[in-house]
């Protein structure tokens, strides 16, 4: 689909509250409407951050009980834009978590969920740890959500260092891509811009990364720098570290323009590895 859209990526510093956390994005999710947006993205973890799976578990509620689907859901009716509630932390019967982005149509209506598939267990420089299997279950599936604006693929944080999902998404049909994010300040120095504008480039779509920033319980700190990106790899907003948001002009039409000039979505060829 082609056409004009204007998207705004809302940046917060989620605490540990989930009453407070919400309040905090409704504010900047209507005056991003008021600024015109049609489409608002919400971080990771937009209702709450907290470290430590028993932190995390005395806090989360089923999906049918949790807070945050009620609250976005009559603020898109609302606000009238399309919403993305970027994850909630989701209790499950088998006791673990989903880390569920979740995207909200015009009228109030779930259009879409996703559970992010890969688990952020890594080991940092400087002491930080973190194991996201522990408490998390990780998603199954990938998903395309259908939107007013064509194929909408729906990822999360540590997502993005895969580039198959993003490429199957975009075969699939996507030609805008989310990726909300609670990324750490160390990766997100080194590899945040970089990794989201190759996403970008690679499958020709518009990514749109809103992030959390700042620093939160037990002192974890993150990187912020919410981003939209264009088909073409260039950076169109950038939120750097304050809460806030931004807004770009999405030129739809470039999806395909991009895709013309640059056809490696349909120039895939079987190949096996040889090891020597």
């Amino acid at each position: 689909m082609g056409g004009a859209l204007r998207v705004a990526c809302v940046q917060v510093n989620a605490g540990t509250e989930i009453a407070g956390n919400l309040t905090a994005a409704g504010d900047l999710i209507r005056r991003a409407r008021d600024a015109g947006a049609s489409f608002i993205a919400t971080p990771e973890n937009v209702s709450m951050i907290v470290q430590g799976r028993d932190k995390v578990l005395a806090r989360v509620r089923p999906e049918a009980d949790h807070p945050g689907f009620p609250f976005f859901a009559d603020l898109a009716k609302e606000t009238g834009a399309w919403l993305l509630a970027g994850s909630l932390g989701v209790l499950l019967d088998d006791g673990r978590v989903a880390n569920r982005s979740v995207l909200f149509d015009d009228q109030g209506r779930v259009a879409a969920r996703y559970d992010k598939i890969h688990m952020f267990d890594v080991d940092l420089k400087g002491g930080e740890s973190y194991r996201e299997s522990a408490t998390f279950r990780p998603g199954e599936r990938a998903v395309l959500a259908s939107t007013p604006w064509g194929g909408l693929g729906m990822t999360v944080c540590y997502d993005v260092r895969f580039a198959a999902l993003y490429r199957a998404l975009a075969q699939a049909g996507a030609s805008l891509v989310t990726v909300p994010a609670a990324f750490t300040v160390p990766t997100g120095r080194a590899h945040w811009h970089v990794l989201l504008r190759a996403r970008a480039i690679e499958t020709g779509c518009f990514v749109l990364a809103p992030a959390q920033t700042g620093t939160h319980d037990a002192g974890r700190r993150t990187y912020g720098h919410s981003l939209i990106i264009s088909p073409w790899g260039e950076v169109l907003a950038d939120a750097e570290d304050e809460v806030g948001f931004v807004t770009a002009d999405l030129d739809l039409d470039q999806v395909a323009e991009v895709r013309g000039m640059v056809p490696s979505l349909r120039h895939d060829r079987p190949f096996e590895v040889t090891r020597l």
